[in-house]
């Protein structure tokens, strides 16, 4: 994974009062017999920053359509700044740089960041210092179908801050991003959490939430696994996980010495432990000939995998 390093980001700004802006109370949804959602529990206060962590098809989406008023409440209490989301008037406190909203591209930078303004309650004279703290003034003439990947994600990124909005929904706002803006992207939003804004992100990019993130909420199978910092996460975790080519069997394996885990694909196993000299010993001397030798600390991606690749009996109970 390419490891992308963010110096300037303070993690839970400073804020003199703080609320909670998006409560989600026992959610449930399904699509037909389907379960995307199975009583789930979120919190987002002002001037934080969660990161919704899981894999794919872990009710994610559907939980974000929730917040974000494009899907109609099912079970469970959900609220936006004390009001309905699908409601108009909730809807200003909100903006959202979301993977499935496009824009009409025959319409032009200026045009779509002045409008989302408009719509938003604010006036278009805000579109000015927004486009310019975002780089793009020099490109409010050209039209939205001739911008490049990451144009785009700083175009929609403008339209959400326009109207100053109380939550922020991210959803993979760095993609197509290279380093150096994507810190300059996260400098922008630790000044809107100074101002008491808080941030919903999902993202791929772990090493990235586990940076910029004061919580981590898991879902898998559409429950929550666990609402923690990173680093109470982590801390979970033996200290160091190494990862080998080895033809000996799991039962070899699992019976050296200080094995806290164990996963394999194929010839590549994985064991975490915390006293990887003795284990490193015992492992080369039962097979010599082993390769890929590795020894890693334990991150935020190994303790997401950790609670995710459980059994879902074995979830039930998580810290919350």
């Amino acid at each position: 994974m390419t490891r992308c390093h963010y110096p300037h980001i303070r993690r839970r700004s400073t804020v003199r009062t703080v609320r909670t802006v998006l409560t989600a109370r026992g959610v449930s949804h399904r699509y037909g017999g389907t379960v995307a959602l199975d009583g789930v529990d979120l919190t987002v206060e002002t001037g934080e920053c969660v990161a919704l962590l899981g894999p794919n098809g872990a009710g994610k989406t559907t939980l974000v359509n929730l917040a974000v008023g494009l899907l109609p409440r099912q079970r469970g209490g959900i609220s936006l700044v004390g009001g309905d989301p699908r409601s108009a008037r909730t809807r200003r406190h909100l903006g959202v740089v979301q993977q499935s909203l496009g824009f009409p591209g025959t319409l032009k930078v200026g045009e779509l960041i002045a409008g989302a303004a408009v719509r938003g309650g604010r006036p278009r004279s805000n579109a000015a210092p927004i486009m310019a703290e975002l780089g793009l003034t020099d490109l409010a003439e050209r039209r939205a179908a001739k911008l490049s990947g990451g144009q785009r994600q700083r175009v929609q990124l403008a339209m959400a801050l326009v109207t100053d909005p109380t939550l922020l929904v991210l959803d993979e706002p760095t993609v197509g991003l290279d380093a150096p803006t994507r810190r300059q992207l996260w400098r922008i939003l630790e000044r809107r959490r100074e101002k008491g804004a808080g941030i919903l992100l999902t993202t791929h990019l772990i090493d990235e939430a586990a940076t910029v993130s004061d919580r981590v909420v898991v879902l898998a199978h559409g429950r929550t696994l666990a609402s923690a910092a990173p680093a109470e996460l982590v801390s979970r975790l033996p200290d160091r996980t190494i990862t080998a080519r080895t033809d000996l069997d799991d039962e070899r394996l699992t019976a050296l010495p200080e094995v806290a885990s164990f996963e394999r694909e194929g010839e590549l196993v994985r064991i975490g432990t915390r006293h990887p000299e003795r284990l490193l010993r015992a492992l080369l001397a039962e097979d010599p000939a082993l390769t890929g030798l590795r020894v890693e600390g334990a991150g935020l991606e190994e303790a997401v995998v950790a609670l995710t690749t459980r059994p879902r009996d074995a979830n039930r109970g998580r810290v919350r």
